[in-house]
């Protein structure tokens, strides 16, 4: 009833009438009149007087049962109870909770998906409560904050000077980790006549050993490059390792174009991975859910994808036998950099009046028992880094690098969107052959500079 309520109160809210309800007959709008009295009623946090009684949101589906375990047994130790409500998939739960904010429906835990931007307007508007001083207190020698890898807490942290105007401090905290590397499989090595135990390091061996699978009728690499967020991770992966982070990034500024030699360069391995006929067939076009399923279903000996993805493959291969590597080296020169941090991240909302209880269930949810039952039974990495000794092996390997991480939310500057959206599709052109990698380079830069027009 309440759900109903929620979106009646969101339509009303958002609707204008061309015709005011007194041009109506006198029934229909007392009616409406009296209905919209109704549903506003309850509308609002206020709706739930219930101070022992938390709500959560989220869209993991994956996840539900160890959520509701670990709800249980909260409400066993604590005596608060937690309710989890599951609204998939991950679009529809990004609609819902955008149009909560504007009807102020927000439950008392949630998770915000897209970009930082997205996660500043929510702080701006009031919606997320600051967490910064309880993750500092320090509780038996350690604060809260010394739990989690660095790296996953820089996600959600705002430092001072950010571009969105919002206060400096952590607004979020983090219940998993998650890095995008390559994986290989060591079956299909083997039957290549491979050493198993030695994955290529760099591009060079990469090419060689593709070209040795081949030879024995067994694809290449797989990924979801359909959804072009993917190639965006792997080609940042590669102009970082290329040309260093400083000169990626003054690119973003506009003071580098992407006509330079070493962003050609990016883009032309793209071009020599379809020339060698390196990619499974269709996945320029594929989704990742489907490049999952190609990789476990062992159609392809690599795969471009997160750490999420060894919960994903134990359910479609338990007898899948792989090894994570980072992705193959251009230089030795700049460190290779790997898209990672926070997995999922819940905020507190900070207009609830269950406020404290909110976060004393998040501090408690992060504890080291209640992370190492997580990860086993989700089989994600993590966010507590003492919880790493009793995670599976293929795990541990995605968890090694973390400290190689990097990820445009944390991006001292950000490229703008319709850029990447360019250089991503580009990139596509180029693996079906339908452009060169100069040609994309020069269309990249002419929106750069378009864009660069628009913001002066």
């Amino acid at each position: 009833m309440i759900d109903n309520i929620q979106n009646i109160c969101y339509a009303f809210r958002l609707m204008t009438f061309k015709k005011n309800l007194s041009e109506l007959r006198p029934n229909l709008s007392i009616f409406i009149i009296s209905f919209i009295l109704f549903a506003f009623a309850g509308c609002g946090p206020s709706r739930d007087k219930d101070l022992n009684t938390l709500t959560v949101w989220h869209w993991m589906s994956d996840r539900e049962a160890a959520f509701q375990e670990l709800a249980e047994q909260f409400e066993e130790e604590q005596g608060v109870k937690v309710r989890f409500d599951l609204y998939a998939p991950s679009e529809a739960y990004a609609q819902r909770v955008k149009a909560s904010a504007q009807t102020n429906t927000l439950p008392d835990i949630f998770g915000i998906l897209g970009e930082k931007r997205d996660f500043a307007s929510f702080i701006l508007s009031g919606y997320v409560a600051g967490l910064t001083a309880y993750l500092n207190e320090k509780d038996g020698g350690l604060s809260w904050k010394e739990r989690f890898f660095e790296k996953a807490v820089q996600v959600n942290e705002f430092l001072p000077g950010n571009e969105y105007g919002v206060e400096p401090g952590i607004y979020a905290v983090p219940l998993d980790i998650t890095t995008i590397q390559m994986l290989y499989n060591k079956k299909l090595y083997e039957k290549a006549g491979l050493d198993p135990n030695r994955p290529p390091d760099s591009w060079e061996e990469f090419l060689s050993h593709a070209r040795a699978l081949r030879a024995k009728g067994i694809p290449g690499l797989v990924s979801g490059f359909g959804e072009i967020w993917m190639i965006e991770a792997l080609a940042s992966n590669w102009a970082m390792n290329l040309m260093g982070e400083e000169k990626v990034f003054k690119t973003y500024e506009g003071k580098v174009p992407y006509t330079d030699s070493d962003w050609v360069k990016v883009l032309s391995l793209f071009k020599q991975m379809a020339d060698e006929k390196i990619l499974v067939e269709g996945a320029v076009t594929m989704v990742n859910k489907t490049a999952e399923q190609t990789f476990a279903n062992e159609r392809a000996a690599y795969a471009f994808n997160g750490s999420w993805s060894v919960n994903v493959y134990r359910g479609m291969n338990p007898q899948l036998d792989y090894a994570v590597i980072l992705p193959p080296k251009i230089t030795h020169i700049y460190p290779m950099k790997i898209w990672g941090g926070a997995g999922t991240s819940f905020m507190v909302n900070d207009r609830s009046p269950r406020r404290e209880n909110a976060i004393r269930f998040l501090k408690w949810l992060t504890e080291d028992k209640q992370q190492v039952f997580f990860a086993g039974r989700t089989q994600n990495l993590p966010a507590n880094k003492n919880c790493l000794s009793d995670i599976p092996l293929v795990l541990a390997q995605f968890a090694d690098d973390m400290d190689n991480t990097t990820h445009p939310n944390v991006y001292p500057v950000r490229e703008n969107a319709a850029v990447t959206e360019a250089f991503d599709k580009g990139i596509q052109s180029i693996l079906i052959g339908e452009k060169t990698p100069e040609a994309v380079a020069r269309e990249v830069q002419k929106v750069k500079e378009k864009e660069l027009r628009k913001k002066q």
